[in-house]
């Protein structure tokens, strides 16, 4: 990157945050546009943060068995159209084959929207016995919805990365138990690699995945008061069991329709942790999720360019056992030119090393969380950046939950909510639940809508009603505008 290309941003992330958005992904070189409308290149900055998920998450998920698959990416429309409230749900965003070469296609083909039904219909042949349950497979794949709403990076694009569990059980208490755990290790995911707190909770049934009995997800919460689903786990039932016959004889000989689920992270997160943490000089990456965590600087003067420069190549083969760090020894760029570099970056350390720290036996480090300087001493430089490190993640992480908590709202009723949703607040409010009253408030509220039911509830009072169309109130709702 030439000093021509790394202009600063030139607009401010409280001011214009979409523009912001924009020039944050292309200076950081986090992304590039490609010639479809909604297709976009991941970059390696970006990539290498999306290796990090499938590594955690693959962890997480081997552990209770589940093992990793891939299936095609086409999908028979005849599939497709198995689960009716299914089809129903994709039809608007699927993208179809229907020529191969010159040749049309007897049957149009799906471009994978997800795979519920091109998997299930193997699982069909696959389950014969009780001896076969639980089957728990995961594939790391590409999906393609074909939106027509405003495109916009990680956040709502036409193709995308993501990885999709999808388990059959022979009970439905299994199968349940398992949607909440998935549903922990996502909170768990955004908690300890993106440093982002979550609501953790229930979708209503106009939000609720196409087919599914139950929904739940978590949401993150953005600058401009707006939320992003994070993740979610999708409990099916045996809608799909029926509509793709998967069944089981049990231990009594009785032929039984299993119980499924099927559960989802995307690279949408990645654009959540990018609009949470960054700030008006660029990208400001957790540790845990920064391919490159300790960015080393060199004054060069001169007269002691050579010691300086023997002792920062010792550092950073020192540091490069714990670290991925980086020697910034270029030639043609000024120390002040590297500084706002990685710092537009978001590396979450740079370590500044000249002829007066090395007459003090010290180096210079500077958090990219806060800007604070202090002089770590190179004798036992390796714990002193592993202790700022961490304080950096528990920062980002303590500084995103104060600003989830400060922007949710309790309220009794209707009155204040449209001001608070123009304020920026999530409101949290009863609800009766009732899909009717839903589409309204979304009309009358100027599109808010619910984002999901906190599964830890507070207690209904009785006779307590609906903040917004005063039927009896069924449960604790959050509410807001939304991507």
């Amino acid at each position: 990157m030439s000093e021509k290309d790394l202009k600063g941003v030139t607009v401010k992330k409280e001011e214009d945050l979409s523009e912001w958005y924009t020039q944050i992904l292309q200076k950081a070189e986090m992304i590039e546009y490609s010639p479809v409308s909604g297709c976009y290149i991941m970059r390696p900055n970006s990539y290498s943060i999306w290796e990090k998920v499938q590594q955690y998450f693959d962890v997480l998920i081997k552990k209770i068995g589940v093992r990793n698959s891939y299936f095609p990416l086409f999908i028979p429309e005849s599939l497709l159209s198995k689960e009716s409230s299914h089809i129903k749900g994709f039809a608007p965003e699927v993208a179809w084959v229907e020529h191969g070469g010159d040749t049309k296609l007897k049957e149009r083909l799906a471009i994978r929207p997800t795979s519920e039904t091109i998997m299930y219909d193997s699982y069909s042949k696959w389950i014969r016995s009780y001896h076969d349950l639980p089957l728990k497979l995961n594939q790391w794949c590409n999906v393609v919805r074909w939106e027509f709403k405003h495109p916009m990076p990680f956040i709502r694009g036409r193709e995308f990365l993501w990885q999709e569990g999808h388990t059959a059980f022979s009970s439905s208490e299994e199968a349940q138990k398992e949607t909440y755990q998935i549903l922990d290790f996502y909170e768990e995911l955004f908690r300890e690699l993106y440093a982002l707190p979550v609501l953790k909770g229930k979708k209503s049934e106009n939000e609720k995945f196409a087919g599914a009995e139950y929904t739940l997800s978590v949401e993150a919460i953005m600058p401009n008061g707006k939320s992003a689903q994070g993740a979610t786990s999708h409990h099916l039932g045996q809608n799909f069991a029926k509509a793709f016959d998967i069944s089981f004889l049990d231990e009594k000989g009785e032929r039984k329709n299993v119980w499924q689920n099927s559960w989802g992270i995307s690279t949408r997160s990645l654009g959540l942790m990018i609009l949470v943490h960054g700030d008006n000089k660029g990208l400001i990456l957790p540790p845990r999720v920064a391919s490159l965590q300790v960015a080393l600087v060199p004054i060069i003067f001169e007269q002691s360019k050579a010691q300086v420069l023997a002792e920062a190549k010792r550092l950073e083969k020192k540091l490069a056992e714990k670290f991925s760090v980086y020697l910034d020894d270029r030639k043609d760029y000024s120390a002040g030119w590297k500084f706002n570099e990685w710092e537009m970056k978001g590396v979450p350390l740079r370590l500044e090393l000249g002829p007066k720290d090395l007459e003090k036996k010290q180096v210079m480090a500077v958090r990219r969380d806060t800007g604070e300087k202090q002089a770590l001493p190179l004798a036992g430089i390796e714990k002193e950046v592993q202790i700022l490190l961490e304080q950096i993640q528990t920062n980002l992480y303590q500084k995103a939950q104060k600003a989830l908590e400060e922007s949710i709202v309790t309220i009794e009723d209707y009155s204040e909510a449209r001001e608070l949703l123009e304020k920026k607040k999530i409101i949290f409010a009863s609800w009766c639940g009732r899909p009717q009253c839903e589409e309204k408030f979304k009309t009358e509220s100027g599109g808010a809508k619910s984002l999901n039911s906190p599964l830890q509830q507070p207690k209904l009072e009785k006779g307590q009603k609906c903040f917004f169309c005063e039927h009896p109130a069924q449960a604790w709702f959050y509410f807001g505008k939304s991507y």
